[in-house]
């Protein structure tokens, strides 16, 4: 049977779950090096020149800023700016609270939650060969969830968590429509969670890899990104990313499952629960 972890075992996970870069230690850490860097200055003015003092204090301040992964490229600093800029929006806020980490034994994810007692939406490639994995939400923790159904021609799979009155997100019955409309969409890119973006549904196309038409989505959509919900202005879910493509018309673009696929499925299983 699901169930919700133990303390201890939250603690240990959520350091592997949540790999969030904190500024604060970066901050502590240069104001510790600038510290130093004035106590050298004072001894011998004659023998240790201000000009090479500054220096020293620069290249220990770049040997911090090198610790800073990759993700800290000027791209990653637009998406995260964009993503404070939208994360004061009630409506974002309380959208947040139903966008899941996914853990699986050797990746990442995004997942949502789509029913109150439990159910999670996702991609099948996310857990992958796991019949069971770590879910955790923004308030209410982390938990073991099962897959219950996988469909790898669609990209989709289905979790459970033991759990009742947890936060969800309303589907939209189809994406018929939906072309050059704005949406929105909150998922864990890069080392970041809970990150919420903006961008436009260009239309769709054929992919060989799945058995069904996907959206393009012209935004900044990044590893991790992957399951996160589509969210169009009505506040109702319209599709699944999972998938970026260089696409020559429209350059770097994300791709989504239309939520129509999603749909039969959990009425399939639901239907069936």
């Amino acid at each position: 049977m699901d169930r919700k972890t133990n303390n201890h075992d939250s603690e240990v996970i959520d350091q592997d779950l949540y790999e969030d870069l904190d500024p604060d230690t970066m901050l502590e850490l240069l104001e510790e090096e600038q510290r130093k860097g004035k106590k050298v200055e004072k001894p011998a003015q004659s023998s240790f020149p201000r000009w090479l003092a500054w220096l020293v204090a620069i290249t220990l301040m770049l040997n911090v800023v090198a610790l800073i992964p990759r993700t800290f490229s000027i791209p990653a600093l637009d998406f995260l700016s964009t993503s404070a800029e939208l994360s004061v929006n009630e409506d974002i806020q309380a959208y947040k609270e139903s966008v899941v980490v996914i853990e699986s034994s050797d990746r990442k994810g995004t997942g949502f939650s789509i029913t109150s007692d439990g159910y999670i939406l996702t991609n099948e490639h996310i857990v992958d060969q796991e019949s069971n994995v770590m879910v955790s939400f923004p308030e209410q923790g982390l938990y073991q969830a099962e897959v219950v159904h996988k469909d790898e021609a669609v990209d989709l799979a289905l979790l459970k968590v033991e759990e009742n009155d947890l936060p969800f997100l309303d589907l939209a019955e189809n994406a018929e429509g939906i072309e050059q409309r704005d949406i929105y969409f909150i998922g864990n890119p890069l080392r970041f969670n809970g990150i919420a973006n903006k961008g436009m549904i260009e239309g769709f196309t054929e992919q060989t890899s799945l058995s069904t038409e996907v959206m393009i989505i012209d935004a900044p959509i990044y590893r991790g990104n992957s399951g996160s919900p589509v969210i169009d202005q009505d506040g109702e879910v319209v599709g699944i990313i999972y998938a970026t493509l260089n696409d020559e018309q429209y350059g770097r673009v994300g791709l989504a499952i239309p939520i129509d696929v999603a749909q039969h499925i959990i009425q399939m299983h639901l239907g069936e629960d």
